[in-house]
C-alpha cells in the first residue's frame, strides 16, 4: 500500500518579513526614531545654549586689541574700520568679515586678524607704500607693484614723482593678494614698464636720480622718458633701453659739469643715444671790469 505523502506548503517570497513587522515591531521601530530625533535636537540646543552662554560671557570681554603696521593711518582708523570695540566678546568676532572690511579701505594692502584667549585681539595691516603719481587726466598713486590703489587726493603725498603721458590702458589695478608681504603680479606694456624701470633705479642708495629729486616723467612713446629733477626742474632725455648705463653716465657727467667754473648749471642733457651725449648749459655771464 503506497504512503501519500503530504503536500509541501509553498510561501511566497517575503513572507517572513511581513511576520517582523507586527505592531510592536511598529511601535518599537518609531520609539527609536523619536528618541533620536529627540536626542540631536537636544543636541543642538545644548549647543545653541553654549554658544550664546560663550558670546555673551563677560570672560571673553576684549579688553586688549593691538594693531601693528600702521605707517599713515593710526591704530583707531584701523580699529574703527574693523567695527571692533573694547567691550566686545572675542568670540562673537566674525574673523574672515573683519578682514574683508579692512581690506576696503584704500590705504590697506593686507590684514591679517587673530584671537588671543581670553580677552585679547590683534590686528596686523600691511599699508600700501605709494610710488609715484599717475596723470592719464585725472591721478592715482601707484604701489611698489606698479599697480593703482587710489584716486590721488590733496590730502595724500604730493612730494612723488608725477607721470604723464600714458594712457590709462597702460595700468593695472590692485588686485589683494593671500600672501605677506604683499606682492602683486601686473603685466604692463612697454611704455610702463620702462617708467617702472626708472623708479626702481631711483629708489638704489646713492642714485644719481634719486625719486625725491625726481618732479615728473614725461613718456613719449616714440622718443622714450624724459625725466624733469632737480629743484630748478632740468630735462633729462633718457630714450628707452639701458637706463643703467645712462645712469652711469649721468653721473660722470654731472661730476664733469661740477668741476668747471664756467658752466653753472644745465638745462637739458640728451642721453637717448650713448654715442651722442647732448649738453645744454647754463654759463656764468662775466662781468665787465670798469676803466
Amino acid at each position: 500500500m503506497a504512503v501519500r505523502k503530504k503536500p509541501r506548503k509553498n510561501y511566497r517570497k517575503g513572507n517572513k518579513n511581513r511576520r517582523r513587522f507586527t505592531l510592536p515591531g511598529r511601535l518599537l521601530l518609531a520609539f527609536k526614531l523619536l528618541a533620536g530625533i529627540t536626542a540631536v535636537a537636544a543636541m543642538t540646543v545644548f549647543f545653541i545654549l553654549m554658544y550664546d552662554l560663550l558670546t555673551q560671557s563677560t570672560y571673553f570681554r576684549i579688553r586688549r586689541l593691538t594693531v601693528e603696521g600702521t605707517h599713515r593711518l593710526t591704530e583707531k582708523q584701523v580699529a574703527w574700520k574693523a567695527g571692533i570695540g573694547k567691550g566686545a566678546n572675542i568670540l562673537a568676532v566674525n574673523l574672515s568679515l573683519v578682514r574683508k572690511r579692512l581690506l576696503a579701505h584704500p590705504w590697506i594692502a593686507y590684514a591679517e586678524i587673530s584671537r588671543q584667549i581670553p580677552d585679547g585681539l590683534s590686528i596686523r595691516i600691511q599699508e600700501h607704500r605709494p610710488l609715484a603719481i599717475v596723470d592719464v587726466g585725472r591721478r592715482f598713486l601707484i604701489n611698489h607693484q606698479g599697480e593703482i590703489f587710489k584716486a590721488w587726493e590733496t590730502s595724500d603725498p604730493a612730494n612723488l614723482p608725477v607721470i604723464s603721458g600714458l594712457k590709462l590702458s597702460d595700468l593695472t589695478v590692485e588686485r589683494q593678494s593671500q600672501s605677506f608681504p604683499h606682492s602683486g603680479a601686473a603685466s604692463h606694456t612697454e611704455a610702463f614698464r620702462a617708467v617702472m624701470q626708472v623708479l626702481q633705479l631711483g629708489q638704489q642708495r646713492e642714485s644719481v636720480l634719486p625719486n625725491q629729486a625726481i618732479r615728473r616723467i614725461q613718456v613719449d612713446r616714440q622718443i622714450g622718458l624724459t625725466v624733469y629733477a632737480f629743484d630748478r626742474p632740468k630735462a633729462i632725455n633718457l630714450g628707452y633701453n639701458d637706463y643703467s648705463g645712462k645712469y652711469n653716465m649721468l653721473a660722470k657727467l654731472l661730476a664733469y659739469l661740477k668741476r668747471q667754473r664756467r658752466i653753472a648749471d644745465f638745462d637739458r642733457i640728451d642721453l637717448n643715444n650713448p654715442q651722442r651725449v647732448v649738453v645744454n648749459p647754463v654759463k656764468i655771464e662775466s662781468r665787465g671790469t670798469g676803466s
